[in-house]
């Protein structure tokens, strides 16, 4: 039994917690977390926590309904009504201003340390936004815009609190809020061009050809211009706007390549986090090691290669002769140091990005480095999130001639549709740790008599969703890695040995 510390739940995986606590010997703090009408969280701490090393243990991955989640919030046996008025899904956002609402509260009642224990950290993994052939992203355009737009045609303009009027420019009509009386300078320039589609290579051997009209003199002749040429639509060389196509001037055009700055909300975490008091971060198997480096404070990141290593030498037959796969280049360090403290051989499959054009598709070509052919192979990764990179690898190796295909994931999120694609995949067997509630997915299976074989719930119940049902799936318990971590911290052991090749 450990002393003189408090571990405190979040509302995400209260099993988690529970087990964490059952192998340290105490029970799990009192606290209430509620949900206001207005979507606001409450927060109460009803232990003492003065003087005291508290350890907050919050989970993410994808939200579950806010009404389950609100019957484990109190745990001291209470029931609310009034703060758990408000219905919906429950997102990780939810889950994370919920930590940092219970660090300030900690803080604010004079604990000695705050420990934020994250097993599976936020906002760690982001995918790229996708783009299209022409390399432009998959943003659908603004439906007011277009209502704005087909307005204007007949000489009016509709806008709404959602839509902004477009700058006023050449060919685009003057916009509802300039004032009248505009100077006959402004109209002039209004009708002015200036000839696009050059290359800037070609604009430093010659100089680039400007004609402007403008107002005509009192004798009928173009007193600064002869004639208009027409304008290039086709093969433009830069990102602009379309200022020809008024339909089209709301969004940005981008050209061929072209791909946007992504925002990485990792180093933006860590500071809420340790802005709101977190003296110390617990987490596993952070998909970026380099998100450590954000932090002014400690950050212990435990690897889950021990309990995956016990996995394969106790549950899978003649795992001697298996092969260990990475299925992206990213894994391939993890991958690789299984397969050296296993003795085994090690493969890779290689995903190569081509640049977006015309000609080739969004999806990464797959190749497969090693041989494979009449042997089992586990495919190592970190996450899973929609679980696409694990099932297109599965299906390459089977074509390669992979007896059986078994997938080790830390971290389970299975987001969207990812249960649907993993049942309908090569993949043999998923197995995954407890770091993100699996609860939805395997709640539904019940066992039948004593050969413990499993069998799909009936789809004509209303409390089961068959399509997050996944009969592939097996989880590993990893909250004694995680008790064993909140002692020996505790106790100021080293946290080095605990990740160490001799387990």
């Amino acid at each position: 039994m450990v002393r003189n510390i408090v571990v405190l739940s979040g509302s995400s995986h209260p099993k988690f917690v529970d087990s964490v606590c059952e192998y340290l010997g105490i029970p799990p703090a009192s606290r209430v977390l509620e949900k206001f009408s207005s979507g606001e969280t409450r927060c109460e701490i009803r232990d003492s926590i003065r003087g005291k090393d508290v350890y907050i243990i919050q989970s993410f991955g994808v939200g579950t309904d806010r009404n389950a989640a609100n019957n484990n919030n109190n745990t001291d046996g209470s029931s609310s009504t009034s703060a758990t008025a408000g219905t919906g899904h429950v997102t990780v956002n939810d889950y994370f201003i919920e930590l940092c609402i219970m660090i300030s509260a900690c803080k604010t009642g004079s604990a000695r340390r705050v420990t934020a224990v994250l097993p599976f950290f936020p906002y760690s993994r982001q995918p790229d936004l996708p783009y299209t052939r022409t390399g432009t992203p998959l943003v659908s355009r603004n439906r007011d815009a277009a209502a704005m737009t087909a307005t204007e045609g007949q000489g009016g303009v509709s806008y709404t609190f959602e839509s902004v009027p477009p700058t006023p420019a050449a060919h685009i009509p003057r916009t509802a809020g300039l004032t009248n009386g505009v100077s006959k300078l402004v109209n002039g320039l209004s009708n002015s061009s200036i000839t696009r589609g050059i290359d800037i290579r070609d604009m430093v051997k010659a100089p680039a050809t400007v004609t402007v009209t403008g107002p005509a003199s009192d004798d009928g002749n173009n007193s600064l211009g002869e004639k208009q040429p027409q304008q290039q639509k086709a093969n433009d060389k830069f990102t602009t706007h379309d200022y020809e196509n008024p339909t089209m001037a709301m969004a940005f055009q981008q050209k061929a390549g072209f791909k946007p700055m992504m925002a990485q909300a990792g180093s933006l975490i860590a500071d809420l986090l340790t802005c709101a008091g977190a003296d110390r971060i617990v987490t596993c198997d952070l998909h970026e090691s380099t998100y450590q480096g954000f932090f002014d404070i400690p950050v212990d990141n435990l690897i889950a290669k021990p309990l995956l290593k016990r996995y394969i030498q106790h549950h899978i037959e003649n795992y001697k002769e298996a092969v260990i796969v990475s299925p992206d280049a990213g894994g391939a360090k993890r991958a690789a140091a299984i397969a050296d403290s296993l003795g085994l051989q090690f493969a890779l499959i290689h995903k190569e990005r081509r640049p977006p054009s015309k000609t080739h598709t969004n999806y990464p070509t797959m190749m497969l480095v090693g041989n494979v052919a009449n042997r089992i192979c586990i495919l190592v990764d970190d996450l899973a999130d929609t679980a696409n990179t694990i099932t297109r690898a599965a299906k390459l190796l089977k074509r390669e001639g992979a007896v059986q295909v078994i997938a080790l994931i830390t971290h389970g999120v299975f987001s969207g549709d990812a249960i649907q694609r993993i049942n309908a995949s090569a993949l043999d067997r998923v197995v995954v740790t407890n770091t993100v509630a699996q609860d939805r997915h395997l709640e539904a299976f019940r066992a039948a008599g004593a050969g413990g074989k499993k069998e799909l719930p009936d789809k004509n119940k209303n409390d089961v969703d068959p399509r997050v049902v996944c009969g592939k799936l097996e989880v590993l318990d990893i909250a004694p890695f995680f008790a064993e971590a909140i002692r020996r911290i505790v106790f100021g052991e080293s946290i080095s040995m605990l990740v160490r090749d001799g387990d």
